[in-house]
């Protein structure tokens, strides 16, 4: 096992770094030291290729950081002196070798005070060496990661400092375990690396020979080769291995009258390994090796092992032309002719230049980029200066599928020209300077891609709840826009590539689209606490947070959606076969409410998408803007047109149009049970769409005398003040064991007093405005009622003296079972306390369930037996025991009676966005 890394931790004193290396992943470390608050003295790289220099040196130069360019640090093993000379004159502390191909000198790594650390690819001692990435894969490891460890002598072989493990799946290639894992993770590995050095809290674990392995360098010819007679399993893992480059290889003879004599060079690309039982169709390919022919088919090239384990190919190379694998016997395909502007002829050749300073060679339209040198790296080197170029991010397929300097330009243009998700997305902005950031967000509609006005022309208007000023207005959508959006959704349902990715490609599109909601997690959470009120800190851990968190959850489940087999009655003689499969229901509707926008948004979007639908969402109207920021997020990541829609507008006009649309088959909602009822008759009436609704709670927490007070205070005081008490399953009515009842509300007033109420934004706000002033004055009128009733007042119940809707945390004693605020929900800060006798705990079970809603509950004791006899006689979809709050985007979340039926969270929130068939055959 690796050592544990230790959780980063600010440097407590700033060190002198060299940084040696190269690359764009050294420029990013580079980035993250000098964040930490460490000072780069020096960079030290490689030369330039051509008139381009390496991303480190660019970055470097432009803060101003000396930037020395080596050819080579020795000349026959021995350090060239002027070279030590000057890199002794940095003074470094530290080494840092994030990305290095050249061979440093013993007398550079230990001369600084810390001496080096170097950045490894792999879990050491397992796969030392120059092409450990590869042999991770080619290996079948079940476990990939990174090492960061003390530089010696040895080829890999110093002690660790930290080791980040990851899971590396049998579909991984060279490409996804960097781009998912090695490049982001050892970026940040590193920056926790030189922290622990500055705080001298980094270990040196000696490595050990069990499990030590040195693979050699996968550089030369006679590496690449095939050998077919190895098992299907060890085939795909070898082909995987050299997915980027240089490719698995083997030669077959001319199989057409027009070929010549010379063998012919294949590489194989985009292998995965072929789950159907059936044998594909098509034109055959013998390839020496195997005993079955390969088969050329609709969907790549499938081979068979000679152990009967099937492989699909996706992608060849032959005789140095990439092709898809199903084009192999086709003609050459006509290619794209466009008519270039003056901008596009522009883009070309400095396009030109970007491959010239590559490749050190002039470039023609048909200059070949593998064929004149370059390697996978280059080809990460060309993404990122394209992207840097122009606003456009290129895949590293789209490179080996277009290696002509004039097929690269043409499917580059063609993206920036077509629908392409990573084009620069147009809208109205908003942008404003708050929060110590930069926040941008749109303000029209979201349909089929693009940001259009509603064609009423109405808009919203929003209000920030901390100080009641405007934000913005939002385009407010109609009945014809709602109309626009569905078909939009049907269309890409029925038509689009949503249809036509697998479940797999649809999951790599829904991590991307987390990743970037974590790159944007400030802004993201930023726009929530003006839109909402929600506190910043808050809205950073919870709102955004676990909104991430689902999505990445649910992007797992793409490709795990089964179906079964069903033993059934024989039709004697024949025999029967069943299968059910689980298929997306189609266009969905989503209907989200005020209090976690973008929470809500996720907890229902995210299960939706997995499954494989489409959907039309409209946002609360008062605090659409994180809904909004989410669609440019979508674009984006790659989510094709159309699968997802945003609409604001009000419920009586958007929300009423999509109940009623003939078109959408599902609706989730999230709202008032009144709402959820309404909502719930269109449905029926306008073509029985499915329904899930998730709607109004009053919540019991019941505090018996055995509990952990301390325990039971701090989380009494969250089941009822999280996030401004705008929570479902805030707990609306407390029941506390007469024997410590005034005890707990003695400590409970002490603790809510203590509360800092103020500006969201601030880091030290607990308790932020309410979302509206409609809400805001429902919970004056809710305080006022409970007086009138006879309860007793101890603590709040109205607004605070300042501008925005701020309104005191409140608790009120002496709650009887027939007051109108024992039964009804505030959804605010109210806490409602009334007390019991535990001799009688049916009594207080019965009192707790009699309620029209099952939203939630808690119990707070430390007899377990107790505790479970709650959790199996209370009414409540959810049951929390010595805690509250505690949702997990894994364990499903939902209530009873009158708080709705249906599930968001966990696999069962997928269900109520799939749709089962019945497949009976007889044979």
């Amino acid at each position: 096992m690796p050592p544990v890394a230790v959780p980063n931790e600010a440097p407590k004193k700033s060190l002198r770094i060299a940084i040696i290396g190269q690359s764009t992943f050294a420029a990013e470390v580079f980035k993250l030291l000098l964040k930490d608050g460490h000072q780069v003295v020096g960079v030290f790289t490689v030369l330039d290729k051509g008139n381009r220099e390496d991303p480190l040196a660019t970055i470097a130069s432009q803060n101003g950081i000396p930037v020395f360019k080596y050819k080579s640090w020795r000349i026959k093993g021995k350090v060239i002196p002027e070279v030590l000379e000057e890199y002794k004159s940095v003074e470094a502390d530290l080494n840092v070798l994030p990305f290095c191909t050249q061979f440093i000198p013993m007398e550079v790594i230990l001369y600084p005070q810390y001496q080096s650390i170097c950045y490894h690819p792999s879990i050491l001692p397992r796969h030392r060496g120059a092409s450990s990435v590869n042999w991770t894969l080619i290996e079948g490891d079940t476990t990939c990661g990174l090492s960061i460890f003390w530089a010696d002598d040895g080829l890999d072989t110093g002690p660790i400092l930290l080791q980040k493990s990851f899971p590396c799946t049998i579909d991984d290639t060279v490409d996804t375990i960097y781009n998912k894992y090695l490049y982001p993770e050892g970026i940040k590995a590193l920056s926790e690396s030189v922290n622990m050095v500055a705080n001298g809290t980094a270990p040196k674990i000696s490595q050990t020979d069990e499990g030590a392995t040195y693979d050699p360098a996968l550089f030369k010819a006679e590496t690449h080769q095939i050998d077919w007679s190895k098992g299907g399993v060890a085939l795909h893992n070898f082909i995987r291995g050299l997915d980027s480059s240089p490719g698995a290889t083997t030669f077959i003879k001319p199989q057409t009258k027009d070929s010549e004599n010379e063998n012919i060079e294949i590489k194989f690309f985009g292998s995965s390994l072929w789950e159907g039982e059936y044998e594909a169709e098509g034109d055959v390919i013998i390839i020496p090796g195997l005993m079955k022919p390969a088969v050329i088919h609709d969907g790549g090239l499938l081979i068979t092992a000679n152990d009967g384990v099937k492989l699909n190919i996706q992608r060849l190379k032959v005789n140095g032309k990439m092709i898809n694998a199903q084009n192999f016997y086709k003609a050459n395909e006509n290619k794209v002719s466009l008519e270039l502007t003056d901008e596009e002829k522009q883009f070309v050749e400095n396009a030109r230049n970007i491959w010239k300073a590559i490749l050190r060679i002039d470039i023609d339209n048909d200059t070949d980029f593998f064929d004149s040198g370059a390697g996978s790296m280059d080809v990460v080197r060309l993404v990122e200066e394209i992207k840097d170029l122009v606003n456009i991010e290129l895949q590293n397929e789209d490179i080996y599928m277009n290696t002509t300097f004039e097929e690269f330009y043409m499917i580059a243009i063609l993206k920036t020209r077509g629908d392409s998700s990573n084009q620069e997305i147009k809208y109205e902005a908003v942008e404003m300077e708050v929060n110590k950031m930069k926040i941008k967000f749109a303000t029209q509609l979201f349909i089929d891609g693009q940001f259009v006005d509603s064609d009423s022309g109405k808009t919203l208007t929003l209000i920030n709840p901390s100080d009641e000023t405007v934000i913005c207005k939002v385009q407010s959508a109609s009945k014809t826009d709602v109309d626009k959006a569905v078909k939009a959704a049907k269309k890409a349902f029925e038509e689009g590539e949503w249809s036509k990715i697998s479940a797999r490609e649809r999951g790599q599109i829904l991590f991307k689209l987390a990743d970037l909601m974590e790159q944007h997690k400030e802004e993201l959470a930023t726009i929530e606490s003006i839109d909402s009120g929600a506190v910043y800190t808050l809205a950073l851990k919870t709102h955004v947070g676990m909104s991430i968190e689902t999505w990445r959850y649910y992007a797992g489940w793409c490709d795990k959606i089964q179906g079964s087999s069903i033993p059934i009655n024989h039709a004697r003689p024949n025999r029967n076969l069943t299968l059910t499969k689980k298929e997306p229901i189609g266009v969905c509707a989503l209907i989200t409410p005020w209090n976690y926008p973008l929470m809500m948004l996720s907890w229902k979007m995210a299960a939706c998408l997995a499954a494989g639908n489409t959907v039309v969402m409209k946002p609360a109207a008062v605090c659409p803007l994180t809904a909004l920021k989410f669609a440019e997020l979508c674009v984006r990541a790659g989510v094709p047109r159309g699968v997802v829609n945003i609409l604001p507008g009000s419920g009586t006009v958007c929300g009423q149009a999509l109940a009623d649309h003939p078109l959408v088959r599902k609706l989730g909602f999230t709202g008032s049970t009144a709402i959820g009822q309404t909502i719930m008759k269109s449905c029926a009436a306008s073509n029985m769409k499915k329904v899930s609704l998730e709607l109004g709670g009053k919540s019991p927490l019941v505090i018996f005398e055995d509990c952990d007070m301390d325990k039971a205070v701090r989380n009494g005081m969250a089941s009822v003040f999280f996030n401004k008490g705008e929570n479902c399953i805030a707990a609306g009515r407390l029941f506390v064991e007469e024997s410590i009842h005034d005890e707990f509300v003695r400590r409970v007033v002490v603790e809510t007093k203590k509360m800092s109420i103020g500006d969201p934004l601030n880091r030290g706000t607990a308790h932020g405005p309410q979302n509206h002033k409609a809400h805001m004055d429902k919970l004056i009128e809710f305080c006022e009622r409970g007086v009138k009733e006879g309860a007793k007042l101890v603590y709040g119940g109205k607004r605070v003296d300042r501008p925005g809707f701020f309104f005191e945390p409140t608790i009120f004693t002496n709650v009887t079972d027939d007051m109108w605020i024992a039964k009804e929900e505030s959804f605010g800060p109210i806490m409602i306390i009334s007390n019991f006798n535990s001799k009688n705990m049916d009594e207080v079970i019965r009192r707790a369930n009699n309620t029209e809603y099952g939203l939630a509950s808690g119990v707070f004791t430390k007899d377990v037996s107790r505790a479970m006899q709650f959790a199996e006689k209370i009414d409540a979809g959810t049951v929390f025991i010595n805690t509250y709050n505690k949702t997990d985007v894994a364990a499903p979340f939902g209530g009873f009676k009158q708080s709705g039926f249906g599930k968001d969270l966990g696999q069962d929130a997928l269900n109520e966005y799939l749709k089962t068939k019945t497949v009976t055959i007889e044979y």
